[in-house]
This record gives C-alpha cells, structure tokens and sequence, in this order.
C-alpha cells in the first residue's frame, strides 16, 4: 500500500509540472481560455508531445483542422502574451514562430502544414559549464513575443513552444509544449525577409543536438536550439 501511494503521488506531482498555454493577453485584454487559441489536445492533461515527427507539432490541435472562435488583433512591434496553465514546471527553451495565413484562408481555416514557418522568438540557458543552469521561462505564469515590426499584414498562426529537457538524455525524452494562437497583424511594414521556412513537424529530428540532451552530468558546455535562427527586422 506505501508503495502503491508513493508511486500514485510520483505520479501526481509529474503531473502538476506540465501546463498549458489557453489564453493570450494583447493590450492588457486577456481572452477567455481557448477563446484566441485552438484548443490543444493536452488541455486537460496537461501532457506534452514526445514524438516530433508526429502531426500533434503543428499545434497540437485536439480538433485538427477547427479554428478557435477568435482572432485578436496585434499591432506590428507588439507583444503577445500567453498565460500558462499553471506554469512553466520544466527547464528548457522558449520558443516562438509565426505562420502567414495564404490567400483564400483565414487565421480560423489554416491548418498551419508545409514550410510556412518562421521563427522570431528563443531563449538560452544561463550557467552554461556549471551544475547550475538556469532557464528564462522556468516557473512563469505567462511568456510573451514582440511580433516584429517588419512582418507583413495579415492574419497568422502564432505558435508557442517549451521544450522541456529534464528527460532529454535519451531519444523521445523531451517533452513539447505548444499551442497555436490565431492572430490579425497591422501597421507592419511588410519588409521581413522570413528567410528558412519550416515545417512542422519536420524542422525537428529526435537527435537534434537541442532535443537530445544532457542537461545535468557532466555540466552542459553549450546549448544549440532546434530549428532555424529566430529572423530580425
């Protein structure tokens, strides 16, 4: 019975550490949960994605191809802001990429597949050489973007992402955390070279040096985050 509570309460606490992200705050309005954001499969476990070739890392849609009912509105040199459900509860990196709606689609109908993807948005870890690494995202309640000023007009799919690498050292033990926000750009001046697009999945391998990795011992000496460099203006 100590075991069984033991392993029950092992259980409940891994559980505890992983999140959400349900809704996005733009000009101090913060939606209602899943109001701006599709709803995610994870939104009741809170589980993350394993596999990165599986189709769940477009944005982990629990309903592939249903919009959420809102599109926010966004000024170009902006901040998104998504709250976390409840917070950020593993050490990795925070990412961001945008997604530019084509023609005769709307933020609610793209379904976000193919190389239309560009990053704008990571972080690193502090404390690099040292058993004492620290993560800008560890803990937070909220993780916000600048939607940079020279990206285009229009309607975008704005894609969160934590990768959480305290199960990293082996292939398929780094866990994803994502969500995709619907969102409608203006008073960009539509100059972004977006340079590599990606897919997802497909900008990810599961041996890629910023998916499989050591984060306790010996000390990590460098960290090398997947996919391409986030774009400047």
């Amino acid at each position: 019975m100590k075991l069984s509570t033991s392993v029950a309460l092992l259980a409940a606490a891994s559980a505890q550490a992983h999140y959400t992200f349900p809704r996005t705050k733009v000009d101090g309005v913060t939606s209602a949960e899943w109001e701006t954001i599709r709803i995610t499969e994870n939104h009741w476990s809170h589980g993350p994605v394993t596999d990165v070739s599986s189709p769940a890392m477009t944005c982990y849609e629990k309903n592939p191809g249903q919009g959420a009912p809102k599109t926010v509105n966004v000024r170009a040199g902006g901040t998104v802001t998504f709250t976390v459900d409840t917070d950020v509860g593993h050490p990795g990196p925070l990412h961001f990429y945008l997604a530019k709606v084509p023609a005769g689609k709307t933020a609610a109908t793209f379904d976000g597949k193919g190389p239309v993807w560009f990053k704008i948005f990571q972080d690193g870890p502090g404390g690099l050489g040292t058993s004492s690494l620290t993560w800008p995202s560890f803990g937070k309640k909220e993780v916000s973007v600048q939607i940079p000023s020279c990206v285009a007009d229009g309607e975008y799919l704005l894609r969160v992402e934590h990768i959480a690498l305290h199960s990293a050292a082996s292939v398929g033990g780094a866990q994803l955390y994502i969500s995709c926000a619907q969102i409608n750009v203006t008073g960009g001046t539509g100059t972004l070279n977006p340079g590599q697009l990606v897919s997802f999945p497909g900008a990810y391998k599961a041996t890629d040096p910023g998916i499989l990795f050591q984060l306790y011992w010996p000390p990590p000496q460098q960290y090398i985050n997947p996919g391409p460099a986030p774009v400047k203006c």
